[in-house]
């Protein structure tokens, strides 16, 4: 029986904006498992964390798995928490589907999808936030083979200033984006719009009104999410429905707790979990049931590195009500260098599911140590 030798966190420095924090996990029969607990700005805090919570994990993990929330606890965890919480737990469930001789898709259900499809997150890789660099991105992934694109437009926009001329101008400059990657994509190619929790209700009901000719396929996180807000969200799920679009959120929630308020208010029409912060795979997998059963969808939430989108590919392969996983487009060509094994390419649009033990992907040590970013321990 394998018993879980070590546990520790490494970080790349990918951009001047993105640092992509990874868990390593050892076995006592020299197996590794990986994960990813990226949280922007995060870094030194998750190496921290991980530090404090490996000890307990190593303590009582086995070849018998068991979920990090199980051995830890996540109910009142911080962001930073439930992230280092969430690294682990991938690295620990990897490990687990290695020793099972299964990939990590066959251990955890039903594998439903041989490939999972992908839309394109054009945002980080856009340099040039002019309208016509924005539709110049959104042609660039079409050509690489995505059928659906997102972007996020509204740039220095503030909930508190949203109202004000100056947000308004900023408003326009986001709808101006967003007229032009429409003029690039043609009427059928799907496009959603994340708003970043940048508006009011107001504001927002008027965005709704001023895209209605580009025919969003979703328009994501309009509002600040916390109970408060759950009338207004509920109102904007009204009337962007009324319009064709759907409503989406909910990507930095954690625990079938977190996201059952949402999901029961109705203030979505598609919830957006994440791999590294809803509290592990298993409670992913709880998460996503919850909503179906209430007619939601799940499009997992993916903007970061490569071990995070090889266990999204895996849990996207299970879920019932799926339209699509994000992927971070041309971010960063890292993203490919620093893989080995059976990675899931994203890079024509689609991603096939491993199927060899774990997840097939691992970091390759040689490529990453150019890049690593240190931290105190």
């Amino acid at each position: 029986m394998a018993s879980i030798a070590d546990i520790s966190a490494l970080s790349v420095r990918v951009s001047d904006k993105t640092v992509w924090t990874f868990v390593r996990a050892k076995d006592s029969q020299g197996r590794e498992g990986w994960g990813e607990a990226t949280l922007q700005g995060k870094a030194r805090e998750l190496h921290r964390d991980v530090d404090r919570f490996a000890p307990k994990v190593i303590a009582r993990a086995s070849a018998h798995y068991v979920e990090c929330a199980e051995l830890v606890g996540t109910r009142g965890a911080t962001a930073v928490e439930s992230a280092a919480l969430g690294g682990i737990d991938q690295a620990v469930t990897d490990l687990h589907a290695q020793s099972q001789g299964k990939s990590l898709a066959s251990m955890l259900g039903t594998v439903r999808r041989a490939s999972v499809a992908l839309y394109a997150n054009v945002n980080r890789g856009t340099v040039d936030r002019t309208p016509s660099g924005f539709a110049a991105r959104a042609g660039d992934a079409i050509d690489d083979g995505f059928g659906a694109v997102k972007i996020a437009p509204f740039d220095d926009v503030r909930p508190q200033d949203a109202d004000s001329p100056e947000g308004r101008r900023l408003i326009d400059a986001g709808v101006a984006r967003i007229a032009a990657v429409r003029a690039a994509l043609g009427p059928d190619v799907p496009l959603m719009v994340d708003c970043h929790w940048r508006l009011n209700e107001a504001a927002a009901a008027q965005l709704l009104r001023d895209v209605e000719p580009f025919s969003l396929y979703w328009l994501e996180c309009p509002l600040v999410e916390d109970a408060s807000t759950l009338p207004a969200l509920k109102r904007l799920r009204a009337r962007a429905n009324r319009a064709g679009v759907r409503l989406a959120g909910c990507e930095t929630m954690t625990g079938v707790d977190g996201f059952r308020p949402f999901v029961e208010a109705g203030a979505y029409d598609v919830i957006m979990p994440d791999v590294k912060y809803a509290g592990g795979l298993v409670e992913m997998l709880r998460i996503a049931e919850v909503a179906r059963a209430k007619g939601v969808e799940c499009s997992p939430h993916n903007p970061s590195g490569p071990i995070a989108h090889a266990h999204s590919v895996h849990v996207s392969a299970l879920l019932e009500s799926f339209p699509f996983l994000e992927f971070q487009y041309a971010e960063s060509p890292l993203f490919h260098e620093i893989v080995a094994g059976a990675f899931p390419d994203p890079r024509t649009g689609a991603s096939a599911v491993p199927t060899v033990p774990g997840t097939g992907t691992r970091l390759d040590a040689d490529r990453l140590r150019p890049h690593l970013a240190t931290f105190d321990r």
